[in-house]
């Protein structure tokens, strides 16, 4: 097993080979809502039956991330990271082949159970392949993958589906999971297991109050985003006029704002996580709000989907730290209930989204929806907030003589 740091050719060439499965499963997370029309149209129901195909992939996530990280806490992680996105390409082949709704949502559950495992994991191992002052970096670029889907990935599998048929997108998945497999196999190097902790410390540290009420906001208050974003395709087609061989530019537009947004919250969590946190919620609840008041214009509809991907950004990375900050002791089990809960948000808002749509309300109805959910996790961000006021101060805060 080798000792970090590795080469610098080594060291790019296993950063790019976890990048690549984090771009598939960027990917194959998003792509379903751009083909939710194609979906249901083949197999034969409503485009809220098939927005459940959604839902379970994101249950997949939260039952699998922290499942697979506490037993497999003593495994290779090498060998759990092959083992993952050999899982990951199966379950997406399983989706292209699925010939009905029923095996197409239990597919979708498969292919989300090694997500939060594998972009955890290979985050990790990227970081231990460099010195202490580069890990960040690392961590980064195996993540840049994501947003590298959501501006390209997406869009392009939306576009492929448009011209070949949903299923050819979930081929292309597969075989970016199957490209994974060989490239980590030859290119990632072992790395040595540090010091793991117990699962039942773990589970105990999750128990705090800061914790959970950190997990239930994201859980909550992302969820605004996922009942529009579910919907995006026949939104923007029936009620914008949007045609839909422009529905892939759409999609990319939200992909440029999870990247400003990212860009943008940077520098704000390192000001104040608090404060980021609760401008983001309240960001992403008066855009939802404009959202669904100016759908029918598509201009109007476009500009406030940028900004939904922004305030979705600035959402997650301040919970993200925020978590990071308050389970300095259960590093790995955080890391996957941090995944669990925003796919769980995931879940709510597709779930949430297809009642009101099924219920006859409109396309437009998800997006006030998404106001009450943002608004009910900036409620519970605040209460976590003022609970924690009178104890330690938020770190982001501190000067440089207090730390």
């Amino acid at each position: 097993m080798s000792d970090a740091p590795v080469s610098r050719g080594v060291y790019k060439f296993a950063v790019f080979a976890l990048a690549i499965g984090a771009f598939a499963i960027g990917v194959t997370e998003f792509a379903t809502m751009g083909l939710l029309p194609m979906i249901a149209e083949e197999l034969g129901i409503t485009v809220p039956q098939a927005g459940h195909a959604v839902s379970f992939y994101a249950i997949g996530v939260v039952v699998g991330a922290p499942l697979i990280t506490t037993i497999a806490a003593h495994m290779d992680r090498k060998l759990l990271l092959l083992c993952m996105m050999g899982l990951f390409a199966l379950g997406n082949l399983a989706s292209m082949l699925a010939p009905t709704a029923g095996l197409f949502n239990i597919a979708r559950f498969v292919s989300g159970l090694p997500h939060g495992a594998y972009l955890g994991i290979g985050a990790v191992v990227a970081a231990s392949l460099v010195p202490a002052n580069r890990r960040g970096r690392a961590m980064s670029r195996v993540m840049l993958g994501l947003t590298i889907a959501n501006i390209f990935g997406v869009p392009f599998a939306a576009a492929l589906g448009n011209m070949f048929g949903w299923r050819s997108a979930y081929a292309l998945v597969a075989a970016l999971g199957v490209l994974t497999v060989i490239m980590v196999a030859v290119g990632v190097p072992r790395v040595k297991l540090g010091a793991v902790p117990s699962a039942r410390g773990e589970i105990k540290a999750l128990g705090r109050v800061q914790i959970i009420l950190t997990l239930v906001a994201g859980s909550v208050g992302f969820g605004g985003m996922f009942a529009v974003y579910t919907y995006i395709t026949p939104t923007m087609t029936d009620v914008a006029g949007v045609p839909s061989v422009a529905i892939p530019w759409v999609l990319a537009v939200y992909g440029l704002g999870m990247t400003a947004g990212s860009l943008i919250a940077g520098p704000l969590v390192d000001k104040s996580i608090e404060r980021s946190a609760t401008g983001g919620m309240i960001l992403s609840a008066l855009v939802l709000a404009a959202f669904g008041a100016f759908t029918h214009i598509a201009a109007i509809a476009i500009i406030a989907l940028f900004l939904i991907g922004i305030s979705g950004s600035m959402i997650t990375t301040a919970l993200q730290m925020r978590l990071f900050r308050e389970s300095h002791d259960a590093p790995s089990l955080s890391a996957a209930m941090n995944h669990a809960a925003f796919n769980l948000a995931n879940a709510l808002g597709a779930w949430l989204g297809g009642i009101v749509i099924t219920a006859g309300l409109g396309y437009r109805a998800p997006a006030w929806v998404g106001v009450g959910l943002c608004v009910s996790g900036l409620m519970v961000i605040s209460i976590a907030i003022f609970l924690r006021r009178g104890g330690s101060p938020d770190p982001s805060t501190r000067t440089s003589v207090e730390t």
